[in-house]
């Protein structure tokens, strides 16, 4: 009877084991091996200022190096098609926004890559509606002073946005829609070149998110009329919305997001995105963000995935009624 008991003992101690060495896998987090990329699709824009506010910050928190590099063109398509051709090892981010994820699918004939199928979300990580500027120098203060210029010079306004399909782009199909009149489309790669371009008087107007903007409207260099959210921004409260300057349908948003290559490993997607959220949370960069107008939002990757689900089609009707195209 002793030696049942002293073997039913000994076994209980080697599952005891073994369960604890599980235990302990379990609870390893993923860690990288060598550097990590964080690919920005597009030149000089909030998603290149919010991938170096990030990348100190997430280097620190997973012990390698973080690198931020700049892979612009075919409005952000080959920035993302790089990552949706990575190894799916953890080592190779993207920081995606509306036109590589949501609208390039309605706005090109044919994409290299699938952004539901071939990347993987960790989180989306801000959003915030776009401020309406033009050159100072134009006889504008107003949305209906905008559409009585624009069509009392018909064919000779234009316009710049950061890409080709990005919101910038897109808002102001929707807008010469909304109030029936015609800009000339003037693309270029990444916020900068479209801003000095803009003040310069080279173009006329834009949509652009604050943050690409705030300081030169601070300075006098460019003139904001109108907002393309819902409500008014509690830093411009004097600014309507289109909303409220006669265009009661008219919303559009930008957001920024993290992703990955399509089969990366959960413990890894979940690594960054515990990494990821807690970072934009953080007071230091929280404070950052919400200096440039952005809204936090740091969800779950299936919360990403569903916006992003969601976005595509929501872009995708905007592009049908607009008739745009990929230059």
């Amino acid at each position: 009877m002793f030696v049942n008991q002293f073997i039913r003992w000994k076994l209980a101690l080697v599952a005891l084991f073994f369960c604890g060495v599980n235990f302990t896998a379990v609870a390893q987090e993923w860690s990288p091996s060598k550097t990590i990329k964080i690919i920005v699709p597009i030149v000089g824009s909030t998603n290149d200022v919010l991938a170096r506010i990030v990348a100190p910050k997430l280097s620190e928190a997973i012990g390698q190096p973080v690198v931020v590099e700049n892979k612009p063109g075919a409005g952000g398509n080959i920035g993302a098609d790089f990552v949706a051709k990575s190894t799916p090892d953890g080592h190779t981010l993207l920081i995606g926004y509306n036109g590589p994820l949501a609208i390039n699918v309605g706005l090109f004939d044919k994409m290299p890559y699938d952004p539901v199928k071939d990347l993987a979300p960790i989180t989306l990580a801000v959003a915030t509606p776009q401020y309406l500027v033009v050159n100072p120098a134009l006889p504008i203060k107003s949305v209906p002073e905008f559409v009585a210029y624009a069509k009392n010079n018909a064919h000779k306004m234009s316009y710049a946005s950061i890409a080709v399909g990005s919101a910038s782009h897109l808002t102001m199909e929707m807008f010469k829609v909304a109030a029936g009149v015609d800009l000339t489309h003037i693309p270029y790669r990444g916020a900068g070149p479209a801003v000095t371009d803009l003040i310069a008087g080279n173009v006329d107007a834009a949509f652009l998110v604050p943050g690409n903007v705030q300081q030169f409207l601070k300075e006098g260099r460019l003139r904001l009329i109108a907002t393309s959210g819902q409500k008014r921004f509690a830093s411009t409260p004097t600014i309507p919305t289109l909303i409220e300057s006669g265009y009661p349908d008219f919303l559009a948003t930008s957001w920024i997001g993290f992703l990955t290559t399509a089969g990366t490993p959960k413990p890894v997607i979940d690594r960054y995105n515990k990494e990821l959220v807690k970072i934009l949370r953080s007071p230091e960069v929280k404070e950052k963000l919400e200096s440039m107008e952005f809204e936090i939002i740091a969800g779950t990757p299936e919360q990403f995935r569903s916006w992003i689900a969601a976005e595509i089609p929501r872009w995708g009707k905007v592009i049908k009624l607009t008739g745009a195209k990929a230059d």
